[in-house]
Order: structure tokens, then C-alpha cells, then sequence
């Protein structure tokens, strides 16, 4: 009871505005309401701006645009957690997401429908095969050596030719291709392990050596040394020669074993992918050095031996030395191969069927010519072979035609996309100069029908996405102004207050001072 009697003592006691001094018992209220409204400035204007957005939710149709409004929103937040996320990772996470997890099951839902085997299973998975190809990352194909190629472009420029992104692309690859979960039981493979996840050069070359001290037959560590080291093509196919000599060895031993246990089979698809991959890079070593014919050798020899590993379009690099090779009955038989619709489209196969049929009509071409007298079905077939390719990637023509400036191709390409153009334009260049008329007869198809698509209408904002953002703008502002000077703000919103609405918040210490300034007037009047 006495602790119930003082706890009551004392909230009659704060309650009384008598026991407060210097203020009037009969405008404590008014006071405190004053001060509360000029610590909450922020908050005043929040509640006015919803009751103004309540005011105006007819005119401004919010019930229609709300639904634009709030995808806006995500999308801002979507765009800056994705931001933040590629800052500090390296990576897209919607992408990582796409790729990691919805990628399989997209290919999972295909074989719990249809019977193994079975035609529409076939098809099915076929469509979805090259539906999800033109939307996803590839690795170059015939991408550059780092150290005896893109290096030689950093000592004259002093800049670097690849983009964080796609170093950190490359990085990924290099650890799903030439790392398993066996590589805890030999030390020199736990050595490349962590060196493929190193970002900095020196310290992946470091690493390399280390692992080539514990195993002197270490396949994976001449395979970085070729890439990034070697300062030559001639250097680089030395080490991969003596990769190669390891990586044979290690793929033998990993044959016998596979079938003792999961882990094995893991091991051989690794070392698998480790031999596939120098094979290729000394055929392309060769290519460059001009053993051109060597190269096509191991090429087919390489699409013979490994004929599943087709997502790695070897048929590429063979159609490019086959092309140098002039050798146009080859190249017409790997595309009747691969220029099929189960396969896997890429700038490559469609602008080189497209230069193959023009070759055949683009010597006698001339515009004006074929203006009087119409097309011939010969080329009917090559315009419409270029309308083909340019609907698959219309940006290659611009590179093609010398109308963009090359640069040297990425790492990675995205099909249908510049960097795919840039990638096949580099390279395929030279076999379009070579054909006489080829690139006038890519011109004026071009040009006739493509130079003025893809010109997309402005679409006008509505008032309520104007208002939206000015009205965010506004309020933010305001509350950081509030927060940083909060007497300053308390003040305006009084001022601002005391203009809306004055009669609320008049008291007789208003009205007091209104007397004096009345009295003071009058007798200045009077003086």
C-alpha cells in the first residue's frame, strides 16, 4: 500500500503543471504538444504526405499505377542488393542462382516426364538445350593466351585487357574443370587447388612451382604456367607438351580405377577435362605458329576420342583453321554436322553457313544489276542465309564492315550478344576480306533491311512516377535535414504549422505578444 500511495504521489506530482516552474498551469498541454510536434518534424510530413496521396488518389489513379509503382521499388532494391553483392563477391548473384539452381531443375522436371529414350524426351530436352544456350555465359572458344597475348597488350598500353568479371568467370571454370573432391589424397593437386583460387598472378605462379616441387608430373600446374607465365605461343607449347606427357599418365591410371568408387569416377572426369583441355590449347598453339594442318589434325582426332564433350565447341576452333586452310568442302561437312537444330547456335555456324553461301555468288554481284533483273536463286540463298545470321547476333556486321572498332575478345562471350560479335569478328575477319565481294554483298543486305531495326519508341513516365520519386526525393531529404539539425527543423515545422493552420495552435501568450506588438505600433503611430 505504501509503495501504491507513493507511486501515485508521484504521477500526481508529474502530472501537476503547477509543480513545473515558470509555466502556466492552464497552457501545459499546448506546451508539450509543441514540443513534441517540433521533435517530429519528419513524421509530420510523412502523415501529410499520406493524407495529400489520399487526397489525390482519385486524379492520380493509384489503384492502377500501384502495381507499377511497387514493381519499381523491387526492382531499385533488387538492383542495389545485386550491386552490393557483385562488390563483395565478384560474381552476380542472380546469375550464381540461375546457373546453380534453377539450371537443374529445369533439366530434372525433362526426365521425370518422358520415358528415357523415348522421341519427345528427345526433342523436349533438345528445345531446352538451346533455349537455355542463347541466354547464359560461354567461355570463348578461341580465347587468347594471358600471358603471351593479352600481356603484350598491357606492356604497350599499360592497361588491362580483361575485365574483373571475367577473370573471376575464368577462375570458376579452372576450379570446375580441374579440381575434384579427391584432391586432398595428393599434395601437389591440394596445392592447385588453392591456387586456381587465387586472384593475384604472381601468387597463382608461385603456387603452380610449389605444387611442380611436391610432383614434378603435375599436369594442372605447366597447364597455368602455359597460360600465364609463358611470355610466347613457342614457350607456351613447351609446357603444354610437358602437361600433356603428365596428364596422359594421370588419365590412364584414373581409367583403371574408376569404377572402385564415386570419388574415382570424379577423379577421371577431372583428369578427363585437364587432357581435353591441353589437347586443345597445342592445336591451337599450332594453329598460331602456322601448322595449320597439324592443328586440324588433333582437332578431329580430339572430336573423335571425346565425341560427348561437344559443349566445349572444339568444332569452332576446327571450323576457323579449315577456313584458313581454304579448305570450303571441310567446312561445309562440320557444318552439315553441327548446324543442326539440336545443337547449340553460335555466331561461328551461322556467319560462316552465310560466307559460304555468298562465296558462291558474291564475285558477279552487283546491286544495280540485280536490281534490274532480280535475284537468282543462288543469291536468294546467300541473302537469306545472311538474314539468318544477322537475326542470331545482329551486332556482328558492324565489326564485320569496320563500321566498330575491334578490340581483343574477351574471355568469356554471351551468344547473341557484342562481346560473341567482337569474339568471331576478331578472328573470322581475314576469311571475309579473303572472299572478293563477300563483305559489299553483307552490305547491302544489311544495310536494305537491318541498318534501321531495333529503333525502340520512348515511352512517356506517367505523372504518378514523377510524383513518386519527387515525393521520395522530398521526404528523405527531410529527414535528413531533421536529423542533422533537429532545433533548425523544429523551427520550420512551428513556422510551417503556424501557416496551415494557425487558429489550433494560437494560446494567450500568442495573443500576449500580439498585444504588445499592437501597443508598441500604436505608440510609434502616436510619436
Amino acid at each position: 500500500m505504501a509503495d501504491r500511495g507513493g507511486l501515485s504521489e508521484a504521477a500526481a506530482t508529474g502530472a501537476s503543471p503547477a509543480s513545473v516552474p515558470g509555466l502556466n498551469p492552464t497552457l501545459g498541454w499546448r506546451e508539450r504538444l509543441r514540443a513534441g510536434l517540433a521533435g517530429t518534424g519528419a513524421s509530420l510530413w510523412f502523415v501529410a504526405g499520406l493524407g495529400l496521396l489520399y487526397a489525390l488518389r482519385i486524379p492520380l489513379r493509384l489503384c492502377e499505377n500501384l502495381a507499377a509503382g511497387t514493381s519499381s521499388l523491387i526492382s531499385g532494391l533488387i538492383f542495389i542488393f545485386e550491386w552490393w553483392y557483385f562488390h563483395k563477391h565478384g560474381t552476380s548473384f542472380v546469375e550464381q542462382v540461375s546457373v546453380s539452381h534453377l539450371q537443374p531443375l529445369m533439366g530434372g522436371t525433362e526426365s521425370s516426364i518422358s520415358e528415357p529414350g523415348s522421341p519427345s524426351r528427345n526433342r523436349e530436352s533438345e528445345t531446352s538445350r538451346q533455349n537455355l544456350s542463347e541466354c547464359k555465359v560461354w567461355r570463348n572458344p578461341l580465347n587468347l593466351f594471358r600471358g603471351a597475348e593479352y600481356r603484350r597488350y598491357t606492356w604497350v598500353t599499360g592497361k588491362e585487357p580483361l575485365t574483373y568479371y571475367d577473370m573471376n568467370l575464368s577462375a570458376q571454370d579452372h576450379q570446375t574443370f580441374f579440381t575434384c573432391d579427391t584432391d586432398f589424397l595428393r599434395p601437389s593437386d591440394t596445392v592447385m587447388q588453392k591456387a586456381w583460387r587465387e586472384r593475384n598472378p604472381p601468387a597463382r605462379i608461385k603456387a603452380a612451382y610449389q605444387a611442380l616441387e611436391l610432383n614434378n608430373d603435375c599436369a594442372t600446374a605447366y597447364v597455368l604456367l602455359a597460360e600465364e607465365e609463358a611470355t610466347t605461343i613457342v614457350d607456351a607449347e613447351r609446357l603444354f607438351k610437358q602437361a600433356l606427357k603428365a596428364g596422359e599418365t594421370i588419365y590412364r591410371q584414373s581409367q583403371q580405377c574408376q569404377h572402385q568408387s564415386p570419388q574415382h569416377e570424379a577423379q577421371l572426369r577431372r583428369d578427363t577435362n585437364v587432357l581435353v583441355y591441353i589437347k586443345r590449347r597445342l592445336a591451337m598453339c599450332a594453329r598460331k605458329l602456322g601448322r595449320i594442318r597439324e592443328a586440324v589434325k588433333i582437332m578431329r582426332d580430339l572430336m573423335k576420342e571425346f565425341p560427348p564433350l561437344t559443349m566445349v565447341n572444339i568444332h569452332e576452333n576446327l571450323l576457323e583453321s579449315l577456313l584458313e586452310l581454304q579448305a570450303y568442302a571441310d567446312v561445309q561437312a562440320v557444318l552439315a554436322k553441327y548446324d543442326d537444330i539440336s545443337l547449340p547456335k553460335s555466331a561461328a555456324i551461322c556467319y560462316t553457313a552465310a560466307l559460304l553461301k555468298t562465296r558462291t555468288v558474291s564475285e558477279k554481284f552487283s546491286p544495280e544489276t540485280a536490281s534490274r533483273r532480280g535475284l537468282s536463286t543462288a543469291e536468294i540463298n546467300a541473302v537469306e542465309a545472311i538474314h539468318r545470321a544477322v537475326e542470331f547476333n545482329p551486332h556482328v556486321p558492324k565489326y564485320l564492315l569496320e563500321m566498330k572498332s575491334l578490340i581483343l575478345p574477351p574471355e568469356h562471350i554471351l551468344k547473341r550478344g557484342d562481346s560473341e560479335a567482337i569474339a568471331y569478328a576478331f578472328f573470322h575477319l581475314q576469311h571475309w576480306k579473303r572472299i572478293e565481294g563477300a563483305l559489299n554483298l553483307l552490305q547491302c543486305t544489311w544495310e536494305g533491311t537491318f541498318h534501321h531495326v531495333s529503333v525502340y519508341p520512348k515511352k512517356e513516365l506517367p505523372l504518378f512516377i514523377h510524383f513518386t520519386a519527387g515525393f521520395s526525393s522530398s521526404t528523405a531529404m527531410i529527414a535528413i535535414l531533421t536529423h542533422q539539425f533537429p532545433e533548425i527543423m523544429g523551427i520550420f515545422a512551428k513556422a510551417v504549422l503556424g501557416l496551415w493552420c494557425p487558429q489550433p495552435w494560437a494560446s494567450s501568450g500568442f495573443e500576449e505578444n500580439t498585444q504588445d506588438l499592437k501597443s508598441e505600433d500604436l505608440g510609434l503611430s502616436s510619436g
